[in-house]
């Protein structure tokens, strides 16, 4: 019986792409896979053919001889013949369909396997929470931080073996840090329950760190906070997290700022807020006011005559410092015309005689706003 043209058996055009080729062989492969299909003979007679036709296929060289000579090309012990690769192998087209499907869920693909270096885990990143003033975030500073975290061994400068002494490649896995075994039709690749995924073994184990490659320890870091962070800035230092098992590469250290609530300013981006109280009098008569600066020093602000509560006055560049820039945001002074309060008999005198004195154009919104009352009134 002649076995089946390769490309049909793969439902691909002969110009198909790699990518087109593959995608073809996955699509059938899951299919057709023994585990979807148990007992199905004629299911795993085609899975064999497919996986036989995809090495085939995947690898230009072969690839080209077929599409010159056909099977011909692997007969008398050729890669696909007798004594070749054949349908039985998954060493072949079924490893890189099993990495692609089940790749993510056995804890990566084979080609992020590194000989000795399995175990060598990366090590935690950490976290650390700070609070500044807005002052400080004004200005910016230099911050001294203590950090618990895992270090390198110094005595064994992090291989974990006693001193004088080194690793071993491990004769499980031979340096591999994984091992595989067939179970049916997969061949399952695990940790090696030996070295766990290192690639070596410690006989002599440091007595500092136990073999662990490092110990815990409390370390003092420099920190630089730029001027004009912002609330909820997240400031990373490479390589300042924890140690890594074995030798392994440090994690990075976080850290998080929290700016604390200021007693006169309210801050929106890179703009300020600040509520002025001002005199009845300096409302309705004009004058200037002094209002402070987050930088500590004082501005005058002119206040017009007949000024209402609320208003707001702009002071350019007097905000915070836009970060990674030369530029600031601005000052925004909102005034707060304050009720006089425990009056005398003579105040209330003069307030008295101001009122009977007093016209609507003296106080046109109250007068305008009566107004639209009594139009609402009686248009019910």
């Amino acid at each position: 019986m002649s076995k089946p043209d390769f490309y049909d058996v793969l439902g691909a055009d002969r110009s198909a792409t790699p990518d087109e080729l593959k995608k073809a062989y996955r699509k059938l492969a899951m299919k057709y896979h023994p585990d979807r299909n148990p007992g199905d003979d004629e299911a795993e007679r085609k899975f064999k053919e497919l996986n036989e036709a995809y090495d085939c296929l995947k690898d230009e060289q072969t690839r080209a001889a077929y599409d010159q000579y056909g099977h011909q090309a692997f007969e008398n012990g050729g890669p696909h013949g007798p004594g070749g690769r054949g349908a039985g192998d998954f060493g072949g087209g079924m490893g890189d369909i099993f990495d692609d499907i089940f790749g993510e869920f056995m804890g990566g693909r084979r080609g992020q396997r590194g000989g000795g270096g399995g175990g060598r885990a990366r090590g935690a990143d950490l976290r650390y929470n700070m609070d500044i003033s807005l002052e400080d975030a004004f200005e910016g500073k230099k911050a001294q931080i203590r950090v618990p975290s895992y270090v390198s061994c110094d005595a064994c400068s992090g291989s974990g073996a006693k001193p004088g002494s080194s690793p071993t490649t491990c004769g499980t896995c031979h340096g591999h840090g994984k091992v595989r075994a067939a179970q049916g039709f997969f061949t399952v690749e695990r940790t090696c329950p030996t070295c766990h995924g290192r690639g070596q073994v410690i006989s002599d184990p440091c007595q500092e760190c136990h073999g662990a490659g490092r110990v815990q320890k409390e370390r003092t870091l420099s920190v630089n906070i730029p001027a004009g962070v912002e609330d909820g800035t997240r400031i990373r230092l490479a390589g300042e997290g924890e140690a890594g098992m074995h030798g392994g590469p440090n994690g990075d250290l976080y850290i998080f700022l929290t700016i604390d609530t200021h007693e006169l300013f309210q801050r929106d981006g890179a703009d300020l807020f600040c509520r002025v109280p001002i005199s009845l009098t300096t409302a309705a008569l004009g004058g200037s006011i002094e209002v402070p600066t987050l930088a500590g020093t004082r501005v005058k602000v002119k206040v017009p005559e007949g000024s209402q509560s609320g208003r707001q006055f702009r002071l350019g560049d007097k905000g915070m410092p836009i970060l990674h820039a030369r530029q600031f945001g601005d000052l925004y002074i909102q005034i707060s015309v304050e009720t006089p309060v425990k009056l005398t008999k003579k105040q209330k005198e003069l307030l008295r005689e101001f009122e009977d004195a007093s016209s609507e154009k003296n106080n046109p919104e109250s007068s305008g706003f009566f107004s639209r009352v009594k139009d609402f009134l009686g248009g019910l």
